[in-house]
């Protein structure tokens, strides 16, 4: 594969990574309206002329997100043209540039007309898609080049259905962790894990049960990981991709959680507010391709099973031929 053609989707996917942390910045430092409402341009101005933190970070992460836009449409052409004939291609392509626009689009109805939190959740996740099948492309295009081999893989139905399982789950522990932000119920629990003074107690608001929410599910899907690394350990050897690959989402979800822990401790420290953000998304990314293998095996089992079918029926038709 051409090198251009690497080096440009890992420069695309790092962008796409961008665009998630700045998003996450965006909200963290409550910096949707700093260009009021006012979309493509800012207050209405093309260069302008009050500047702002607010602004110059909402701007920022505009500029970026329109620029990487421009660079997925690239990729996801340019993929299509060379790498059409691998079948998962032409749906990341287009399930990259389509839920990219579609996060751009809430983005923008946000500024202009206004969002319920509960929507606005949602744009983290939209992004968060778009930011896997960039990812997952980038894969494609280095597999090719046998530096990711999954075409041999045999996952058992357990393994399959866990993968599954777990990867649509943390979808919902993504939502709910933007649900957070968007409500500012990110410390309306001052202590960690339980909410108050170590008290076990129901929570007493909305913003306390979406926070104490989160940390449930975030809770849930650390222990499902975990024992699915220990799946992976134990029946995976020899299939380094699986083996690795859940080992490194085990270290991840254990970042995340930690960090989680520290984002309420430091009472929202921004860069640990970001790595909470960045941790989630190299892990959805990394559940996202165990779904591209699961596929890969289950696609590998048939052509198996096929091929042992028909060894069976030529046996039983072949003539049987007598020594005497």
């Amino acid at each position: 594969m051409q090198r251009s053609l690497k080096w440009f989707a890992v420069l695309t996917t790092i962008g796409m990574l961008l665009i998630l942390l700045g998003g996450a910045l965006v909200t963290k430092t409550e910096s949707g309206m700093g260009c009021g409402k006012s979309w493509p341009l800012c207050n209405g101005e093309f260069v302008p002329s009050e500047i702002t933190p607010e602004l110059v970070i909402e701007l920022a992460h505009r500029l970026v997100s329109g620029s990487v836009g421009i660079m997925v449409l690239v990729l996801s052409v340019w993929t299509w043209r060379k790498m059409g004939h691998i079948r998962e291609t032409k749906f990341l392509s287009l399930t990259s540039f389509f839920f990219l626009v579609l996060q751009a689009l809430i983005g923008a109805a946000a500024v202009v007309w206004g969002q319920s939190d509960f929507v606005l959740a949602l744009h983290f996740g939209i992004s968060l898609i778009s930011f896997a099948a960039v990812l997952l492309l980038t894969l494609l295009i280095f597999e090719v080049d046998k530096k990711f081999q999954a075409e041999k893989l045999i996952i058992d139905k357990r393994m399959r259905k866990h993968i599954i399982g777990v990867s649509l789950y943390s979808y919902a522990v993504v939502y709910t962790g933007a649900l957070v932000r968007h409500v500012n119920a990110s410390l309306v629990c001052r202590d960690w894990p339980l909410c108050i003074n170590g008290a076990f107690t129901l929570p007493g608001n909305m913003y306390e049960w979406v926070q104490m929410g989160h940390r449930a599910a975030a809770g849930l899907i650390f222990i499902w990981i975990g024992y699915i690394t220990y799946l992976a350990i134990k029946y995976y050897k020899d299939q380094k991709v699986i083996y690795w690959g859940w080992i490194i989402s085990f270290i991840l979800v254990s970042l995340q959680v930690a960090a989680g822990a520290l984002v309420v401790l430091t009472r929202l420290n921004l860069f640990i507010a970001l790595g909470h953000a960045f941790f989630i998304s190299c892990l959805f990314g990394v559940l996202s391709y165990f779904i591209l293998l699961s596929s890969r095996s289950k696609k590998n089992e048939l052509a198996i099973e096929k091929v042992k079918k028909e060894e069976k029926q030529e046996a039983a038709v072949s003539p049987v031929t007598t020594i005497t």
